[in-house]
């Protein structure tokens, strides 16, 4: 039986009829075509369905979509401003992070919940994070490097 459920999505209130049986990621790509929000491995073990919410990042392939109900959600999507690249996204860009973009969403998501957090996050704990993420591409010191670039271009900010 559908069920309605009410939640905030990058700023805009929503209101969307879900199943039983659907995840987070399944309202956020499918019902609301948010598809930065990569589908990897469905079982919650690579990170690219990363989401912040509540403050907090969430594998949002392990989240049942009735715990959207009264939450606050942020997505890759509600980063930019326009044109204008979260300092999180340049940081990554800028230090040659960016391969495929299969897990940047997911790693930008896990850095933002972090670094909004505690901009003053240590080396370890920047390493502990991404170490909830697989990446294929980049080899992980070209990742690291963009989160404490990114690290520091906040602490201007």
């Amino acid at each position: 039986m559908p069920e309605k459920i009410n939640f905030t999505v990058n700023g805009v209130p929503r209101t969307v009829e879900i199943e039983g049986w659907e995840r987070v990621i399944d309202v956020l790509r499918e019902k609301l075509d948010l598809t930065g929000t990569k589908k990897g491995c469905d079982d919650a073990s690579c990170g690219a369905c990363v989401i912040v919410m509540d403050g907090e990042a969430k594998r949002s392939c392990a989240l049942p979509a009735k715990k959207m109900e009264g939450s606050d959600i942020v997505t890759i999507e509600g980063l930019t401003s326009g044109k204008k690249l979260h300092p999180i996204q340049k940081a990554l860009i800028d230090a040659g992070a960016v391969q495929c973009g299969f897990c940047i969403p997911g790693i930008v998501m896990e850095l933002y919940a972090l670094l909004t957090a505690d901009r003053n996050a240590s080396d370890d704990r920047i390493k502990d994070a991404l170490s909830r993420h697989f990446c294929r591409c980049t080899g992980y010191e070209a990742i690291f490097e963009g989160a404490k670039l990114a690290r520091e271009l906040l602490k201007k900010n």
